[in-house]
């Protein structure tokens, strides 16, 4: 009998949660075939089983465990005597159709009987009219089968997706907090409490950048097979004003101030289980083209729930794009222990002044928020006045410098 512990997956992490099963009690498994699914404080990794045989299980899904304890046993002496879940499955699948065939049956055919013989009210009947649900798909809840406006209401939400609302209902329910909403929760009163965090806002027209996205992103995409999103821009952009501002980038250890002569991006990404910030390691060494593949891949890992421990420690600035579910302004939350925070927002033409005409101009609202015991009001304004102008002229951004000064050099 073989004991599946947990194993220990890094040192600051000393106790994990058991999300889910990824077999049943009792199945066979073969070596290396993934058992369960723990989760961190900061990723979920699935665990492998390390020999073949019968699964018991010891612990129960949504148990907290430390490190070392154990998870299920392996019987690898049951291994000719048990059944195997693929086989099973396989075997069960006909006999599975065919039962599932015959309930379906059973039920048009009932509904039918039904709905044949029900009423609906006029109110009812224009209710679904109007959200395309024909009447022969809704059971009536009235009087001899009779179907109410609440029976269309409920019809209509179900098949618009929406959930089922009850008229005054008042109801509740209770899910135990996730262990990575939980560290999420920590982190950002940590970060409110510990920190003078202070906002500075400006705004940053992006027609330049929108011309080039335009008139190069079809050929950008058939030749490097990704988009050419904002995000490589930004990310260039804070790569060239953080080397003029290096207290921007740099974290507080005890009673010292840590300097750092690299950019590692932290990019906020929302996934399923909540807001994690993968990296993008030296960052100022890459390519738009690089960046841009580098978010794809954390942004596929992250919405899949594969990203590591590795892809989500350090990190010296991190930048938060809010624009993607149609934030136009806010205040982001420091990232501790770093001291600064970009915010990107929504893309909206606004009237602007220009050479004294009013034009409308595609302009986006940035935010830097910053820990002031370190980053003083010139620097985190003067900071973000330069992302705003390596944005606005992207020549600048691609050289690193003004072309003339260059030159002039």
């Amino acid at each position: 009998m073989t004991e599946l512990k947990v194993p220990s997956i890094a040192e600051s992490i000393t106790e994990v949660t058991l999300s889910r099963f990824l077999v049943k009690d009792g199945d066979y498994v073969e070596l290396d075939q993934p058992i369960c699914e723990l989760e961190t404080d900061k990723a979920s990794q699935e665990i492998p089983s390390p020999i073949a045989g019968v699964v018991k299980f010891v612990a129960k899904e949504g148990d907290d465990l430390k490190v070392g304890a154990v998870i299920c046993l392996i019987d690898e002496t049951k291994k000719s005597e048990a059944r195997s879940p693929k086989s099973e499955e396989k075997k069960s699948v006909v006999n599975i159709q065919q039962v599932a065939e015959k309930k379906t049956e059973i039920a048009t055919t009932n509904d039918k009987q039904q709905t044949s013989n029900a009423h609906v009210t006029p109110v009812a009947k224009k209710i679904l009219e109007e959200g395309a649900v024909k009447i022969t798909e809704v059971k009536g809840s009235g009087a001899g089968g009779k179907i109410t406006k609440e029976d269309a209401l409920k019809a209509v939400r179900a098949k618009a997706g929406l959930p089922a609302r009850e008229a005054f209902g008042r109801n509740e329910r209770r899910e135990k907090m996730s262990r990575l909403r939980k560290t999420i929760a920590e982190r950002l009163v940590c970060s409110k409490n510990s920190t003078a965090m202070l906002t500075t806002f400006n705004e940053v027209d992006m027609t330049a950048i929108n011309k080039i996205r335009e008139k190069y992103g079809d050929a950008f995409k058939k030749k490097n097979e990704v988009s050419l999103g904002l995000m490589s821009f930004f990310a260039k952009a804070v790569c060239n004003a953080l080397e003029k501002f290096p207290a921007v980038n740099s974290s507080i250890e005890e009673n010292e101030i840590v300097y750092h002569d690299y950019v590692d991006i932290s990019i906020a990404v929302s996934t399923p289980k909540g807001l994690v910030v993968p990296v993008i390691r030296n960052a100022e060494s890459l390519s738009l083209v690089d960046i841009e593949k580098k978010v794809k891949e954390l942004a596929i890992k992250g919405r899949d729930g594969l990203l590591t421990m590795e892809d989500m420690t350090g990190g010296t600035f991190t930048i938060s794009n809010g624009g993607v579910f149609g934030s136009l302004m806010s205040t982001p939350i420091i990232n501790p222990p770093q001291t600064a925070i970009l915010g990107m927002h929504k893309v909206q033409d606004r009237p602007v002044v220009i050479d004294g005409q009013i034009v409308a101009r595609p302009m986006m609202y940035v935010a830097l928020s910053y820990d002031h015991r370190i980053i003083d009001g010139k620097e985190s304004v003067s900071f973000l006045v330069a992302v705003k102008d390596f944005l606005e002229n992207p020549y600048k951004l691609l050289l690193g410098a003004d072309p003339v000064e260059l030159l002039l050099d």
